[in-house]
């Protein structure tokens, strides 16, 4: 393969011709700008594209990849005939674009590029046939889509050998972005499909601003496929290929119109370095200039707020921002330089997951607002003004004073789409940059939020037009006519509604074997949504989707799988989820639903598996985790009982000691490591710590199963008080900070000091993270006298006497001799008393002479005869004795004090 990518090539990625080729031409050349410029039109009814397009047999009986001779007769060599391919395909690609998101409307039609000479083949056949072909991993293209044939061409054209044009990979990854946004459900990429543009990054490191789309791109693919943390991760690099700085800061600032004092507002300042080639961009100064001399450019409608509190933007009173040493302190917050348009795409990029609500995916909703708001301020290019008032919009859905700006906003951005209000190679320019929704998404889009809002009828009209048949038969659920919605699933399939045309009927003026290369997939789809509103004959139903798609609906077995699941009959939810993670592996809850069968039947291995496979695609899915942990704890063991149906389900955390075969070491540390990774994702959840608690003491990290104790006591003793302390853990939380030696210098060697002052599992690396448990969490929550005596215990390794001696009377006062009352008549628990007296008066014995003024024989004294005091109805009992011994022995020391 050429190590170089050619002048044309480098055009056909940025979408601008460059001014120093404005005089090359030549028959690639031409076709090439033609492109470039969006003249779709003459770039595919050019004598080369119909040639290259001709269909060999006459008919479209056989696929579209064996019904055309993809080898172009170029004279020149083969350089240029594969420049041609690519170049075609490229054109292919964007007038699909062009009709399906960017807008304005198409001036060419597929069977205006395709040489066919029979007349049975339509436009509508051709289209039909196409989206067939555009299934992939059991997920049916959307049947709406328009001159599908288009996006079919650039598929089979760029999976040919490349041997010379080296950015063949780079528009593998485009089609690839686009074709995943067509289908029901993100499918599994090829992983060839990514390594083939290692070698491109390396022949393009020169040029920043291509090796910043490369790496953008790449991280827009990700998130489309659930990756978000690779993705967030791509987006980060590609700011630094590009050397884009951006700080997220604050500044002083008002927010709302009646605001009297300036507040610390969240401000993202950011600067390019990219050089920009595009002359209608310009500095503020010249900008300003050009402002009053002509009008606005031509950029979507953005809606204005009006609202009577907020203002409509943050008004920064501050030049510079709150940090003082921030890298960009010259950038004024409320007056900041235009970034480039690819640095804007980078800055939206980092906005995508706007559910997020972990800062470890990205950023959080909250800090997405200075990013976007970053963006609107200079709008640059029609595609990423559009992008960043959708993202806008989004965050703002949930606010009550914004929502109706959001709804409106949104509903601009819709009517926009066929308008001419600017050139289609702008649109184009930075399309592959960003997240742009297709336009049946965004009226999806518009009708989810509608549907939001309660207004059900409106979203039901837009869902009708658009024939998303589940999302209608949910609206008819909403308004509680459920029978509304199998009625019309059931009209689909007999043919007695419209789409039943596209799909169902046209079998009627076609053979029978068309039919079902043309059908499978969305009759397969309909029978499925079908099962879901008839649980009497959901069997029934999900097997004949199963039987129509060939194998290949992984719908169809999904749920299938969910309803054996349901009813216990495992093994067979096992064999049929089996099936539906084979074909498309990227579905999270598929996953899980198997793992979870596996545990009901004791198949830990299995199970590890998938629940391995869930936090692979989903990373914050804290109850996956924790499963992992169980199996990890279970695998090579045989556990006294099958799982519980709880735990099973997903809706109880296992407890992470019920085996009654030993762990590995291996096994347990594998588990820690998994629930702490959960633990970030669900910290609330105290099974989960609990779970924690136990694993990390027994792997040795006592540090951390003191600070899982502590959070299961924060998390429930408001509820149980005491019984929310696993007081054995506890005991040996203390035990192994005193069976060190109380002075390091005792331990021994040099390095035995050294490890002993640094170990936090051990002796007083671990006294600060006990005592913090005792003092902050426990003791201002519950009491129990075992509590006491373990802190007494921790007090008394310290030499701190007097608070050891209060904490053991607080564990007396506590126990059952402090809480006796007179009356009391059950012998075992007046022994017991008798018991705990006796050490309390030992205790007081010991520590008390190391505390100076100290009156513990009054003390001790005191305790004694308010005991015999309560418990007289005792006093015939043989133990009496042992308290009338106590109190004359505490009276002589005092008398010899």
């Amino acid at each position: 393969m050429s190590s170089s990518v050619s002048t044309i090539e480098k055009a056909l990625l940025r979408g601008r011709w460059p001014a120093q080729m404005q005089d090359v031409s030549g028959p690639v050349a031409d076709l090439a700008k033609a492109v470039v410029e969006g003249r779709f039109r003459d770039a595919l009814t050019s004598p080369s594209s119909r040639e290259l397009f001709h269909v060999q047999s006459g008919n479209l009986d056989s696929p579209f990849n064996q019904a055309f001779d993809l080898n172009p007769r170029v004279s020149a060599g083969p350089a240029d005939a594969e420049l041609l391919r690519l170049t075609l395909a490229i054109a292919c690609l964007h007038a699909f674009v062009q009709l399906n998101w960017t807008g304005p409307d198409l001036d060419v039609q597929p069977l205006e590029v395709i040489s066919v000479e029979s007349a049975a083949v339509t436009e509508e056949s051709i289209n039909r046939k196409a989206i067939s072909e555009l299934a992939q991993g059991g997920e049916p293209a959307y049947h709406l889509t328009k001159v599908a044939a288009f996006l079919r061409l650039a598929q089979i054209v760029l999976a040919l050998p490349y041997d010379h044009c080296q950015s063949a990979s780079w528009w593998r990854l485009r089609v690839a972005f686009v074709h995943q946004q067509v289908l029901d459900e993100p499918v599994p990429q090829p992983s060839g499909l990514m390594m083939g543009l290692e070698p491109l990054k390396a022949s393009l490191s020169a040029e920043p601003d291509l090796t910043g789309r490369l790496i953008l791109e790449e991280g827009l693919l990700e998130h489309q496929l659930s990756q978000d943390r690779s993705a967030a991760d791509l987006f980060v690099q590609a700011a630094k290929t590009t050397g884009l700085e951006y700080e997220l800061t604050g500044a002083l600032g008002k927010r709302t119109k009646f605001q009297q004092s300036d507040l610390s507002q969240l401000v993202l300042l950011a600067e390019s370095h990219l050089s920009d080639d595009d002359t209608t961009i310009c500095s503020s100064d010249i900008t300003e200039e050009r402002d009053a001399k002509k009008p606005e450019p031509n950029i979507p409608e953005t809606i204005a707020l009006n609202d009577d509190t907020l203002l409509e933007q943050t008004e920064f009173t501050s030049s510079s921002p709150s940090a003082p040493n921030s890298r960009l302190n010259h950038i004024n917050p409320s007056s900041q330089p235009p970034l480039h348009p690819l640095d804007q795409c980078i800055l939206l990029a980092m906005c995508l997951n706007v559910k997020n609500t972990s800062p470890s995916h990205g950023l959080t909703n909250e800090q997405m607002t200075p990013y976007i708001s970053r963006v609107i301020s200079h709008p640059r290019n029609w595609s990423v003004h559009t992008m960043a008032l959708l993202l806008r919009s989004r965050l703002e859905s949930s606010r009550t004073r914004t929502v109706e700006r959001s709804t409106l906003q949104l509903q601009a951005l819709i009517d926009q789409m066929p308008t001419a209000d600017s050139t289609l190679q702008e649109r184009l320019l930075y399309f592959h940059s960003i997240l742009l929704p297709s336009k049946w998404e965004l009226e999806r889009e518009l009708a989810l939020r509608f549907l939001s809002l309660g207004v059900v009828r409106s979203a039901l009209e837009i869902f009708e037009k658009l024939e998303m048949w589940e999302e209608v038969v949910k609206c008819w659920v909403t308004l509680e006519r459920p029978e509304k919605g199998i009625s019309i699933v059931r009209d689909l399939l007999e043919g007695r509604k419209a789409e039943a045309e596209e799909i169902v009927s046209r079998g009627k003026i076609a053979s029978v074997n068309r039919r079902e290369i043309h059908d499978n997939a969305r009759e397969a789809k309909l029978w499925c949504i079908l099962g879901d509103l008839e649980p009497n004959n959901a069997v029934e139903h999900y097997e004949r989707a199963w039987k129509i798609s060939k194998g290949s609906s992984a719908r169809a077995m999904r749920a299938l799988g969910g309803y054996y699941f349901s009813r216990a009959k495992f093994t067979d939810a096992i064999t049929c989820l089996k099936r539906a993670v084979a074909i498309n592996p990227l579905i999270s809850r598929s996953w899980f639903i198997l793992g979870c069968a596996a545990m009901r039947v004791e198949d830990w291995e299995e199970a590890k598996n998938a629940f391995a496979r869930c936090v692979a695609i989903d990373e914050d899915d804290a109850e996956s985790w924790n499963n992992l942990a169980s199996m990890y704890l279970r695998i090579g063991t045989t556990s006294g009982k099958k799982a519980s149906d709880d735990e099973a389900d997903g809706t109880h955390e296992s407890s992470a000691g019920e085996t009654v075969k030993s762990i590995a070491f291996s096994n347990k540390l594998l588990a820690f490591r998994a629930l702490k990774q959960g633990l970030k994702f669900s910290y609330d959840n105290w099974r989960m710590w609990s779970n924690y608690m136990v694993v990390a003491m027994d792997v040795g990290e006592l540090a951390e199963s003191c600070r899982a104790l502590g959070r299961v006591v924060e998390e429930t003793s408001d509820k149980v008080g005491a019984d929310s302390v696993d007081i054995e853990v506890l005991e040996r939380l203390v035990a192994a900070v005193t069976r060190a030696p109380t002075n390091p210098e005792d331990k021994g060697t040099e390095g035995g000091e050294a490890s002993a002052a640094l170990d936090p599992n051990e002796g007083r690396g671990l006294l600060g993270s006990v005592s913090r448990l005792f003092e902050r969490i426990l003791l201002p929550r519950v009491s129990s006298p075992r509590i006491f005596r373990a802190y007494a215990r921790l007090l008394t390794w310290e030499g701190r006497w007097e608070e050891a001696i209060k904490a053991y009377l607080d564990g007396y006062r506590t126990g059952v001799a402090g809480t006796m009352q007179s009356g009391e008549t059950n012998l075992e628990r007046w022994r017991e008393a008798l018991g705990e007296v006796e050490d309390i008066v030992d205790v007081l014995k010991n520590f008390g002479p190391r505390v100076e003024e100290s009156k513990w024989q009054l003390h001790g004294r005191s305790i004694v005869r308010s005991f015999m005091g309560r418990t007289r109805d005792f006093e015939d009992e043989p133990e009496w004795g042992r308290l009338l011994e106590i109190r004359e022995e505490l009276s002589q020391k005092e008398e010899d004090k």
